[in-house]
């Protein structure tokens, strides 16, 4: 009795194992690791341009930048900054630098945004009757937070250097409005 009574506790045995191991393999069928790399896929680039001329003034500006979208909601992204301004019989300047900045899209249409950004100033002041020549050299840190329209890849917006000082900031206001664009 004791021959028969292992052999159908030893089947019911067998079958948990194989019943065990086929939903086993199964299961490793269904979670295949991902090894292609989508970084590429995320990112964008986008920048922008600025030009202004005038009577003895010129103001040239290029900002590349791209941003890497972590989800739907945030991305991440660094630029850098070229800009050559000039004013006849008063300065030249030099300005170059870089920033880091967070775009948040809360709803599709609202892109809010901060950015960080470190740029050098390098100036040569002509002389002239009013004031000796000289230079100056200096590092110019802003924190600019903002909010913009958003439809498709380009927004509208304005944003304020919560650091600004009218002493020491590179621009006349902190306050300034934007257009962004990314591909």
């Amino acid at each position: 009795m004791n021959k028969i009574q292992f052999s159908i506790d030893c089947r019911y045995f067998f079958v948990i194992l194989a019943v065990l191991f086929s939903s086993y393999s199964i299961a490793q069928q269904k979670y295949v690791i991902d090894n292609s790399n989508h970084f590429w896929e995320k990112v964008q680039f986008g920048g922008g341009l600025g030009l202004g001329f005038g009577s003895g003034y010129t103001n040239i500006s290029v900002m590349p930048s791209a941003i890497y979208n972590v989800n739907e909601i945030v991305a991440l992204g660094v630029g850098l900054q070229f800009g050559y301004l000039y004013q006849r019989d008063y300065y030249e300047s030099f300005v170059y630098g870089g920033s880091f900045i967070t775009l948040v899209n809360p709803i599709p249409q609202l892109q809010l945004s901060a950015e960080l950004e470190q740029v050098k100033v390098d100036t040569d002041y002509e002389d002239n009757y009013y004031h000796p020549g000289f230079s100056d050299s200096y590092w110019n840190t802003a924190l600019y937070l903002g909010a913009g329209y958003r439809t498709g890849n380009v927004t509208i917006g304005a944003r304020y250097d919560v650091l600004y000082d009218p002493n020491k900031s590179l621009y006349g206001s902190g306050f300034m409005p934007f257009v962004r664009v990314y591909f």
